[in-house]
């Protein structure tokens, strides 16, 4: 008979067959606050199913298989023929088959779509990050072919189409396509200034051919990819980075079937989601690509697209946060120490407490700024011009602190990849640095509070909804008035302004919206000064256990 050391006691069960919706209480009340009723049973329904999904034994599996198994590239076939495919594992193409026939490309077009489609790419990629980038880069580049009637009235019902099918032919052959996006070259990160591709004109009519390296190119495996290039008409670019630039549609396979010229030249060994592909490419000279937009007009087109994966990378930080936090509150709900569970620890309470406030904060803001686009107003507008590069900046900083100590509420076992925690803690500072860095996002704010006083208009009348409700919060908007009313060296101090905008911002909405307990404590940790500098630092005399059990995700069969 074999010895028996020990018998395991005290491990937590794994999360796993829940509704990651039903569960996340900040957001199925953002749902209900943001789509209008007529329309709100469908999108429960959508939003419970696709929640289920993500929380189920298999979607967990899918997401480890995906993450253990990279993706690998084929630059030649067997004979010695240029290909530049990228091979997937089977759990990646599941996992993006069942967002893209869940809506995940397709808010454009129908009723309250932007929040839907917010709401379930929060739910879907907490079962696995990497897939989200090819879901963002399609949906996204959607307004930006609009600039072209012509080009989205080819490629937009393909965009937004719930089918997916892997593997390059012509689009004309496929019931959907995805898209993606190179515009970095390695000589100018995001100053796209810097760009040295080179478009000439063909015979046809917005046909050119682009020469060229790009040092970061998303998702390598799609059908087709917006760039920016140089064309021989391009005026010299302006101090706002607005002209010399034109922007290209490049599709992966030609019209008569033959590949376009796409060389992948490596693809990058990043720290983060190594189920998804970024690459270096090069365009030789015969890669040929159609005009979008007029010439010179690259960065006025491209920039709508930037906008809508900006709104991705808070939603895809909101996402991390709150899987990270639900794994701490539900390790921590079975993981007895010292005789009682460690969540009802007063110290744990308040660390769980403090990081619940994180993510609700996130993930209401996250469901305004999709709000914002749905209803698509002037108004609207001119906030998110405003609204977005703040909470970029500040919801995807705070993601790698969030994840951080949510794994250290498991302690070793957090440490463990069996845990999951080191994936989502790998992946948390991705989004800060996609889609232009900290210093980028601060500085776009800057440029619209020069160059668009509506943008300011429409923040303060928002942030203004909440007055009188919190003095803390009304302090912090005076303080913020403070600032904005003096701009001599305001650039030095640009973070300081999009950390102080996006807090103001994150009240306001948990002040009108939330319980009075979360407000609350919000506002005296975030904008009042009864808060230290790490998590787990809120008064005591708050109802932390309120906030806590707010946030834990239940298990069917569990007591809430």
């Amino acid at each position: 008979m074999a010895a028996t050391t020990h018998t395991v006691t005290n491990q937590p069960p794994p999360l796993v067959g829940y509704d990651v919706f039903a569960a996340d209480a900040a957001l199925t009340e953002g749902v209900e606050r943001h789509v209008p009723p007529a329309f709100l049973d469908e999108a429960r329904t959508e939003l419970g199913e696709l929640g289920r999904a993500a929380g189920s034994a298999h979607a967990q599996r899918w997401g480890e298989q995906a993450d253990g198994h990279p993706p690998v590239l084929r630059t030649h076939d067997r004979y010695g023929h240029r290909v530049d495919e990228v091979e997937f594992h089977p759990s990646w193409h599941r996992l993006l088959g069942h967002a893209v026939s869940s809506g995940l490309t397709g808010a454009w077009s129908r009723p309250a779509g932007h929040v839907r489609r917010t709401a379930g790419f929060l739910v879907w990629t907490q079962a696995e990050a990497g897939h989200g980038c090819p879901l963002s880069m399609t949906h996204a580049a959607v307004p930006a072919l609009r600039a072209d009637p012509e080009l989205a009235a080819e490629w937009e019902p393909l965009l937004t189409s719930p089918v997916y099918e892997p593997g390059l032919r012509p689009v004309a052959q496929k019931p959907g396509a995805l898209a993606g996006m190179a515009m970095t070259e390695k000589q100018g990160g995001s100053d796209v200034r810097a760009i040295t591709t080179r478009a000439e004109p063909l015979a046809g009519d917005g046909e050119y051919v682009l020469t060229g390296h790009k040092w970061f190119c998303s998702a390598p495996m799609s059908d087709a990819f917006l760039v920016l290039a140089r064309t021989p008409g391009d005026a010299p670019v302006d101090d706002g980075g607005q002209g010399g630039l034109t922007c290209f549609l490049l599709p992966r396979v030609l019209p008569d079937g033959s590949r376009n010229s796409f060389r992948i030249q490596r693809l990058k060994d990043k720290l983060g989601n190594r189920s998804n592909a970024s690459a270096e490419v090069e365009f030789d000279g015969t890669t040929w690509a159609r005009r979008v937009g007029d010439e010179g007009r690259g960065v006025a087109t491209i920039i709508e697209m930037v906008a809508a994966t900006r709104l991705d990378c808070v939603t895809g930080s909101a996402a991390v946060m709150r899987q990270a936090v639900a794994q701490a509150l539900h390790h921590t709900a079975y993981r007895r120490a010292f005789g009682r569970p460690l969540a009802d620890q007063p110290l744990m309470r308040n660390v769980l407490a403090d990081l619940a406030l994180e993510s609700e904060a996130a993930t209401a803001l996250a469901l305004r700024l999709a709000a914002a686009y749905d209803a698509d107003t002037e108004q609207e507008r001119a906030f998110l011009r405003l609204a977005v590069p703040a909470a970029k900046y500040w919801v995807t900083k705070r993601c790698t602190p969030v994840a951080a100590e949510a794994l250290e509420c498991l302690g070793g076992n957090g440490y463990v990849e069996e845990s999951g925690m080191p994936r989502l803690l790998r992946e948390s500072p991705l989004n800060s640095v996609w889609e232009g860095s900290g210093s980028v996002q601060a500085l776009d704010v800057l440029r619209a509070l020069r160059r668009e006083p509506a943008a300011l208009h429409a923040f303060l009348t928002e942030i203004g909804t909440a007055r009188g409700a919190d003095h803390r919060l009304d302090a912090a908007v005076k303080d913020l008035l403070t600032e904005l009313a003096d701009l001599e060296g305001v650039e030095a101090r640009a973070r300081r302004l999009a950390e102080r905008m996006a807090l103001v911002l994150q009240g306001a909405l948990l002040v009108r919206y939330a319980p009075p307990g979360v407000a609350d404590a919000f506002c005296g940790s975030r904008l009042g000064t009864d808060h230290g500098a790490t998590f787990g630092t809120l008064p005591p005399t708050l109802g932390l256990r309120a906030i806590v059990e707010r946030a834990r995700p239940v298990v069917a069969g569990e007591e809430g």
